[in-house]
């Protein structure tokens, strides 16, 4: 799921912050890689948890898929109001308060003895994570000046990918050796560490600065709540019953009504619908769906195929993707300066087209068969196309829009990013519903799918987006 990575506009919020000089840098960094690194970790290890999870809980496909969308859907929905929120009530303040409450909200994902309460704490994990997220990035843009700045979101991200990376081999070796419980525990000596260190040496910064939409984080949340009910319900029962029906016309009825309610609002909204007046900011956004709905349904599907239709233990199938995070990890660096040279056009255009290469390599997954020749040449292949897509990402966008709207369009950039993966894991019941060879053949068509996506997502970049450096619109 998408949430295992770090987005690459995570990254350009933190950029378009004005900065300023940290009195304990150090320890701003360290606070701000703890908290962040919480919503990376749970993100990945929850994945090769799913089949104990299900055994355990005794859940069904469209269960299980509540498990990763019951944490997804406030996560993708609230984000920008976690934003704004810190601009309001001060950032430091939602950064401890959303740590805190992802901790708690462990504790109880740990204890929970039905299905419907570990779905209940998964959802206060997504808020506690809109929370922590969007503030310890602008923790971080506002701490930091000049070189400064970008040797610490580079650290920032560097540990993101890190701990993507450690997530499902440790979540993995957690489950065989604990049960599933116990990667929930992982999260509270890192949230202690996060809140103490903030508490104690990281400056409060942006209090009182905006107003808050409530009407349209509320409109937002129930309309992807509706649809994604739909969307799961109809993908597990092969069926688009009444209840299907009714669901996305609800969740689409609300989207219309949020989307409403933010023309009102104007440059007050949570997202200004002024910002899709650029080309490329449409684009990219068209990008980024696609792209990362494609990568979200590999990353909650391979583990369970593996795990279900191949025999893997929960630590391989976590080792299985461990050459996912490490490749994306060492080459966005060196796609970082391509892209200054000669700018986001070709990089998106191409890195999503070799992602979507890779996912038609899957097409040759056989779970019972050799891992180094049917599964690590897809993968490999896959982590290069998103390797060379991550780091333009964030300058385009950044280019996209004007000055004013940079932090705006590069947060609301990164909640498309976890829509995708929200959209991507409800529809994944379709192949998680499956057992035997019928599973494996459903795991092709979602790769082959896959396949598709990426490749609309590099026409994309290659129809909306202009040679050079994009150009933001002039205001007017």
């Amino acid at each position: 799921m998408t949430s295992a990575l770090p987005a690459s506009c995570d990254r350009a919020t933190a950029l378009a912050e004005p900065g300023r000089s940290a009195k304990h840098p150090r320890w701003t960094l360290f606070a701000t890689i703890c908290a962040s690194s919480l919503a990376f970790i749970d993100g990945s290890v929850v994945n090769v948890a799913l089949p104990s999870i299900g055994a355990s809980l005794g859940a069904d496909a469209a269960e299980l898929q509540w498990t990763i969308n019951a944490y997804l859907l406030p996560l993708s929905a609230l984000l920008l109001l976690g934003g704004a929120a810190g601009d309001h009530f001060g950032r430091k303040r939602l950064l401890i308060g959303g740590t805190g409450l992802f901790a708690l909200a462990s504790l109880l994902c740990a204890f929970a003895s039905s299905l419907e309460l570990l779905l209940a704490a998964r959802a206060l994990q997504g808020i506690g994570a809109a929370m922590l997220m969007p503030n310890s990035l602008a923790i971080l843009g506002n701490a930091f000046d000049g070189e400064a700045k970008g040797k610490a979101i580079g650290t920032w991200a560097s540990a993101g990918a890190i701990a993507s990376a450690i997530g499902p081999p440790l979540g993995g070796w957690l489950v065989e050796t604990i049960g599933w419980q116990a990667i929930f525990y992982l999260n509270l000596p890192v949230a202690a560490a996060a809140m103490l260190i903030a508490w104690r040496f990281v400056a409060d910064s942006g209090e009182g600065k905006q107003a808050l939409d409530w009407a349209g984080a509320a409109l937002a949340t129930l309309g992807l709540g509706a649809l994604t009910w739909a969307l799961t319900l109809w993908s597990s029962r092969d069926t688009a019953s009444a209840a299907v029906w009714i669901g996305a016309a609800s969740g689409v009825a609300l989207l219309a009504a949020f989307l409403l309610v933010e023309h009102r609002k104007g440059e007050r909204a949570m997202m200004p619908l002024s910002l899709f007046g650029s080309r490329p900011f449409v684009g990219l956004t068209l990008l980024t769906f696609l792209l990362y709905g494609a990568l979200g349904g590999l990353i909650v599907l391979l583990p369970y195929v593996l795990i279900v239709g191949g025999g893997y233990s929960p630590l391989q199938a976590g080792l299985a993707l461990l050459p996912f995070s490490i490749v994306i990890g060492s080459a966005s660096r060196l796609m970082g300066g391509l892209t200054e040279r000669i700018g986001p056009r070709i990089p998106l255009g191409v890195g999503p087209v070799v992602t979507g290469i890779g996912f038609a390599l899957l097409l040759r997954v056989d779970p019972t068969g050799s891992y180094w020749t049917s599964v690590l040449p897809g993968i490999l292949i896959i982590a290069l196309g998103m390797a060379g897509a991550v780091a333009p990402l964030t300058t385009a966008v950044l280019s996209s829009v004007d000055g004013a709207h940079t932090g705006t369009a590069s947060g609301f950039n990164s909640a498309i990013a976890r829509t995708g993966g929200l959209v991507a894991t409800a529809l994944a019941g379709a192949v998680i519903a499956q057992t035997g060879a019928a599973l494996t053949s459903a795991f092709h068509a979602a790769a082959a799918i896959g396949a598709a996506l990426a490749m609309l997502a590099g026409i994309a970049a290659f129809l909306t987006l202009d040679g050079g450096q994009v150009e933001a619109p002039a205001r007017t």
